[in-house]
């Protein structure tokens, strides 16, 4: 094994990974590991926007994106969390600007800005113009902005290279154990300070707008250390997924002013959310769709229904919306100037993840007791600002704030404890051993077909509507498919490049996160958010008003515990769109 050393290690290469390793880098010494090439990370697929009450088109206030980021999580989010987010969102957003960030600009050269669904002024009485955009490729923008960034400030970048396991003793996090996708060869780095920044896990279900590479890698990598995961329940679907793959059609399109309709050109989300229509919250819609598709109206009696962008004519989707013009001809066939787009909701976004407190540092209880030197932040973290729906925007602002914030507290901290000591206290030699078994097994089994139904079972089991039966059967068939994964053996056995390898490790991690997910969502009996459950009523604010935490025992069980929701301001009241 070959040993590495720097003050800092961040994993993976989105937008909050990035903006950690470049705040961080300002002072530390910083490598990135990222499974694949850093301008590859799903962060480059956010489309619409990232939020900030700058007042550029319409006026606006943080206190209006606060009580919008409050209802749209159903009550769910920590509002400490939440008031932090949208008033570090405008300091946040004029720095991505001076660092290069090309937004698109009104008349008088200021960052345009466009509605969103859930994004209201006034309390939630008036349309308001808070996403910040660069065309349809935000995302894109701001990944390529901040990784030129982090290359200026010396980051040192490790590409290709996959975690797979944290060296953690005593409370201690002294860095990470990663397999060289290019050699085979295992790497452990030492660090002062460990950031996870892996991403979301939608590639779980079947039909889902995430990237191949979102397995949810660093959620696994922590629940064999006794940290606990929070809020594993709440999987946003995106109501615009292009059917039947599920890519993601961007939420601007409705932003712009997109149509739904029915199979009857009934623009059917009157009778959902009279007042909002398509801008409503994503759960809304999502159950809406879905809905009208289960009581037959979807077109042509089909499962998906239509997205019209036509009446914007073609001058304003070229200029607004040329990405989603692109992929729905190249992936669909379809002209959207001319056509009406199928879409059905897809998996998208992970509200749960890794607890972690305001500055990123991870909690080992998932409450109050850190793990020193482990941070996390971005999709994969979860200091709950989104609670149990995201509003579109809030993700890319979360990447932004929460790895700036914890790029700058991993520099403190670095400063404060000095450069780490490479040890050899830790034993890596059971890394070592369960990599080569892997390499060595010939099994029946095989890493794709387990994945494949995996993949089923959450689609068709744990979707925008649930019930016990449901759940009940899903953790039957995670823990038939953990069993199964006991016996996958690998055809490839060569060391370069061997992406069955790399499968397997995803697949085990995959298996990991998916039962919490399952067994989460059969214990909360309630509606809230984007956990929808048919055999229950509604919201139960009496009994489920609180986080989800759940630990994975020694002997490999689950063990649940709750902690109360922090409120400052606003309590829990009826939904109304």
């Amino acid at each position: 094994m070959e040993h590495h050393r720097h003050d800092v290690v961040v994993v993976g290469a989105g937008i909050a990974g990035l903006y950690a390793a470049m705040k961080a880098g300002e002072s530390a010494d910083v490598a990135v590991l990222s499974k694949i090439y850093p301008t590859r990370s799903h962060s480059g697929a956010a489309q619409g926007g990232c939020a900030a009450a700058l007042g550029n088109e319409t006026e606006d206030n943080w206190e209006w994106h606060f009580y919008d980021t409050v209802r749209g999580s159903d009550y769910l989010g920590d509002q400490d969390a939440q008031e932090l987010l949208v008033k570090e969102a405008i300091p946040v957003m004029y720095e991505m600007e001076h660092l290069g960030v090309p937004f698109s600009r009104t008349p008088d050269g200021k960052i345009a800005q466009r509605k969103f669904g859930g994004h209201f002024g006034q309390f939630g009485k008036a349309p308001v113009q808070r996403s910040c955009y660069a065309a349809d490729r935000t995302g894109h923008a701001q990944l390529h902005c901040l990784y030129e960034q982090s290359l200026k400030c010396g980051v040192r970048f490790y590409n290709e290279f996959l975690v797979v396991s944290l060296m953690i003793e005593d409370g201690v996090c002294h860095g990470v154990i990663a397999l060289e996708i290019r050699t085979g060869m295992l790497h452990a780095f030492w660090a002062r300070a460990v950031m996870l920044a892996t991403g979301g896990y939608a590639r779980a279900w079947k039909v889902t707008s995430n990237a191949h590479a979102n397995t949810g890698d660093g959620l696994s990598l922590v629940l064999g250390h006794g940290i606990p995961l929070e809020d594993m329940e709440f999987v946003q679907f995106h109501p615009t997924g292009l059917y039947p793959i599920g890519i993601l059609v961007s939420e601007a399109a409705r932003g712009e002013g997109g149509y739904i309709f029915n199979k009857d050109g009934e623009r059917f989300m009157k009778k959902y959310a009279e007042a909002k229509m398509e801008l409503a919250p994503r759960d809304v819609v999502s159950r809406a769709e879905t809905t009208e598709i289960n009581e037959g109206r979807g077109i042509d009696g089909a499962d998906y229904i239509h997205l019209d962008l036509t009446h914007l004519g073609a001058d304003k989707i070229l200029e607004r919306l040329p990405q989603v013009h692109e992929l729905v001809f190249k992936f669909a066939g379809v002209d959207c100037i001319k056509e009406p787009i199928p879409i059905r909701p897809t998996a998208h976004y992970s509200m749960g993840g890794i607890p972690t407190d305001l500055d990123t540092r991870v909690l080992l209880d998932g409450r109050e007791t850190p793990v020193e030197g482990l941070y996390a932040s971005g999709e994969c973290a979860c200091v709950s600002n989104h609670g149990a729906n995201r509003l579109g925007t809030n993700s890319t602002l979360e990447a932004a704030v929460f790895g700036r914030r914890g790029g700058m507290a991993m520099a403190e901290f670095v400063k404060e404890k000095g450069p780490v000591v490479v040890g050899t206290a830790i034993p890596t030699q059971h890394v070592e051993d369960e990599v080569a078994h892997y390499r060595a097994h010939e099994g029946k089994e095989r890493a794709s077909v387990v994945r494949g139904e995996l993949q089923d079972a959450m689609q068709n089991l744990c979707g925008v509507f649930r019930d016990e039966e449901k759940l009940s059967k899903l953790v039957a068939k995670i823990a038939d498919l953990q069993e199964r994964f006991e016996h996958v053996g690998l055809q490839d056995k060569s060391k370069v490049f061997n992406t069955e390898l790399n499968e397997l490790v995803e697949l085990k991690h995959m298996l990991d996160f998916c039962e919490v997910i399952a067994k989460s969502a059969l214990a909360r009996q309630e509606c809230r958010g984007a956990h929808w459950r048919t055999d229950f009523s509604g919201r139960d604010d009496e009994k489920w008003h609180k986080h989800t935490l759940a630990f994975k025992e020694k002997d490999g069980s689950l063990r649940f515990e709750y902690k109360p929701v922090v409120i400052t301001k606003y309590p829990p009241e009826a939904r109304k769109y």
